[in-house]
Order: structure tokens, then sequence, then C-alpha cells
């Protein structure tokens, strides 16, 4: 099962690619497709079915043996982005030797200085023309080698970069991609590696290309580590391990289940969620009352299903740090290896409240897997997630939670395997009870 999370982790450096990858596990388990611009026709118990949006987003039904209007839906959500840097447009810079670097800006809210000093690569989506200005075609791309780096300035120039460096996000953190080496690459050199990388996949003209949404991803593989392997070290856990797990308790849960199942996988949590492809826009509750409708022959059938199901928002949540412990609350700080964590916030930027968590620290119980809670340190500020943006426009009964990590937003995350396991077998356990 780790092994499968770290396969997942090195093919998904973008949201995109996690996108894609997700469909394909899906396909091969019977999943059919959905082309949100046609009717959904009749829908029967055990059908299984997705549609995704924007090419980074997926949501996946799987209808059970009662109906939505009687029964409700068990849903778990997550989401594919990270923070990281997107390349702008025109983004070569030339500079004195020929070094080339790539204009970038910040994507949510990384620690931008644990991206210095290792190898990075690329990855997206490329917009290439179609056969018409409506119509393009999306090709999706993974550099899977070292391509660029991000160095740091030598301590000689700055004598205080142990006491701390206030970092630009315009200046410091441009990845060098390497040396014109004829005059003919000035402007071009990364054009040349999309085109490479196009190429590979079909044949692509060079004045086909028309736009791309390409990012930074680090080059190095996910792996465990630890005296006992106890630890998993990766870019991107936040939140794509999630994202595994809800998949993975999917396609393990049975297929005769009363309950319909949904995996709700949106993306742009880490910029806000306000866009057509996250947790803020009305389409998978468009979706949902499609699907109802279709099963139900009625929208009434939709506002009961609402009523009766659970969502589970899945998102990371903090770990408690050896180094750092005074930044912790001190009687709810999960730890590494100590099972789901349910997040609390008494302003609501969390979902959970008494009614869901005990809803599902008792699915984690009948699993036979630990459960720990999270609330801040009251002099610390939180973040928010999934779970209340989706309740703003799905009135869902639900709970925020997460496997406990450290150095989130880091390039380059810390995580327990054993809660890997143990988030699987509650969400299987939570996708199977009526």
């Amino acid at each position: 099962m780790i092994q499968r999370l770290l396969d997942f982790l090195n093919a998904s450096p973008v949201n995109f690619l996690a996108a894609k990858n997700i469909c394909e596990q899906l396909d091969k388990a019977g999943y059919r497709r959905l082309d949100a611009r046609l009717p959904i026709g009749k829908i029967s118990a055990g059908d299984k079915l997705y549609v995704t949006k924007n090419d980074s987003s997926v949501y996946a039904f799987h209808i059970g043996t009662k109906p939505m209007a009687e029964a409700g839906f068990h849903m778990i959500c997550a989401h594919c982005d990270s923070p990281t840097f997107r390349i702008k447009p025109n983004a070569e810079m030339t500079c004195e030797g020929g070094i080339v670097k790539l204009n970038t800006e910040v994507y949510g809210g990384p620690i931008m200085s644990t991206w210095f000093d290792r190898p990075l690569t690329l990855a997206g989506r490329v917009i290439v023309r179609g056969e018409n200005a409506m119509s393009p075609l999306t090709m999706l791309i993974h550099v899977k080698r070292p391509l660029l780096q991000i160095s740091n300035l030598a301590i000689h120039f700055n004598r205080q970069v142990n006491d701390g460096v206030k970092l630009s996000k315009q200046k410091d953190v441009l990845p060098i991609l390497g040396i014109v080496s004829e005059e003919l690459e000035r402007g071009n050199l990364l054009m040349n590696v999309i085109l490479e990388e196009l190429v590979k996949q079909r044949p692509v003209k060079r004045e086909d290309i028309l736009d791309f949404d390409l990012y930074l991803a680090d080059a190095t593989p996910s792996c465990t580590f630890g005296v006992h392997n106890e630890f998993l070290s990766s870019g991107r856990l936040d939140d794509l391990s999630m994202c595994y797990a809800g998949l993975e308790a999917l396609l393990a849960s049975a297929d005769n289940g009363a309950v319909t199942k949904v995996l709700a996988i949106f993306d742009n949590e880490e910029t806000g969620s306000q866009t057509k492809q996250g947790a803020g826009s009305p389409f998978l509750a468009s979706m949902l009352k499609r699907i109802a409708f279709a099963e139900s022959g009625s929208e009434e059938a939709f506002y009961q299903a609402v009523e009766r199901a659970f969502m589970v928002s899945a998102d990371n949540a903090h770990a408690w740090h050896p180094n750092y412990g005074e930044k912790f609350d001190p009687t709810n700080h999960p730890v590494l290896g100590g099972g789901p964590v349910i997040k609390f916030n008494a302003a609501q930027k969390y979902a959970s409240d008494a009614s869901s968590a005990a809803v599902f620290a008792e699915l984690c119980n009948k699993a036979g897997v630990p459960c720990q809670r999270f609330v801040n340190h009251s002099d610390v500020a939180g973040g928010s997630t999934l779970g209340n943006i989706l309740a703003s426009s799905i009135p869902l009964h639900g709970v925020d939670m997460g496997n406990g990590i450290l150095a989130m937003h880091s390039c380059r995350e810390t995580g327990s395997a054993i809660d890997h396991v143990y988030c699987v077998k509650a969400f299987t356990q939570f996708y199977d009870t009526e």
C-alpha cells in the first residue's frame, strides 16, 4: 500500500497529472466517464461513473442499491493542488554568460526557502491548436529529469543568512534553466523543452503550441525513511496523500453497498477554492442533482439525499513537531503514527462539530484504527480547508480531518507510513457503513 502511494506521488507532480492518474485507475476499475455537456441518461444501482472539470478535478460516483433520496450518500473530498511556482508567460530571462532563468509567480503559500538548491523539474498542461479556435487540444507533460534549480546566494555575500532572510518572490526564487549554446536558442530554450516533451506523445509543430499551465516540481523521488521506514518523505503529501487514500478506499469498498459513494477531488484549495474546479464551485452540486434526478426522476431526491448525506473533508493536519512543541495546543496535538486527525476550530474554519466528530471517531473504532484530535494553539492562527467552503453550497453534515504531517507546504513534507494505512481502513469503513 505504501509503495502504491509513493508511485502515485512520483507520477503526480502537479494537479493535472494527479487528476489524470486518478482517472486511469477509475477506468481500470470499470468506472464510466461522463461528459458534463451531455445528458447523463438512466442511472441504476451499481453504476460507476466519474466526470472531470478543467482537466484538474475529478468526481466519482458509485451508485448504491438504495435510492439516494432514501440513503443519502457518503462523500470523501480532498484537493490535488499544492503550493509551488507557476511559470509566467514570456518566462525566459537571459543573463550574463548566456544563463537563462525563468520568470515565475508563487502559487499558494509555499515555504520558499525549501525550494532552494535542489533539482527541480517542470510539469503541467500545454494547449495545442485544434480543429477550430473554440476547441484547442490539451496535452500533459512531465519532464522526468532534473531540469532547473533555484540557487542560494553564497554565505560570503550574506553573512546574516542563518539569522533569517526575507525573500523576494520576484527576485530570489527564479530557477536557472540552462545556458544558451547558440543564437537560435535565445528566447526559445523553454519552448524547445516543451516541444521535445510533446513530440514524444504525437507530432506537434512549434507554431501549434498556443499556451501552457506549467509549474515547478521537486525532481527527487518520494521515499520512506527512519530506522523502521516509518516515515514518508515527499512533496505534495498535502493533499495528494488524502486523494489517494480516498481513491484506494473507494476501489476497495463493497460493490453492492446500499449507500451511494462519492469521491470529490477538487483543485485550487491552496488559492481559496473559488474557481470552477474548486470546492466553492456549484459544479459538484449540479452533478449530484443531475444524478439524483436521473435515478429518481425528481429534483426533490437531491435535497432529501443531502439531508441524509455525510461528508469527510480530507486535508492533512499538523503533527506535533519535536523541535517546536510550544507552537501546539497543550492537550490536542496529534503525533505521527497516531492515526487520522479530526480538526476543530471555534471560528468555524473546519466543518467538524461534536456530532460529526463522534461519527468519524466511531468509524475509526469500527475499523480498528486509532483517532486523534487537533485544535490550534490559541495564540497561533490556523488555516482553513474544503469542508466549510463546500458546505456553503451544499449544506452537508460532515467532518474535517487528515493525517498529521510535518513541514506542511514545504517542498518536501514528512508523514507517517502507518497513518496512511490507518486512513485507508477508516475511509473504507466509511464507504461500507450504511
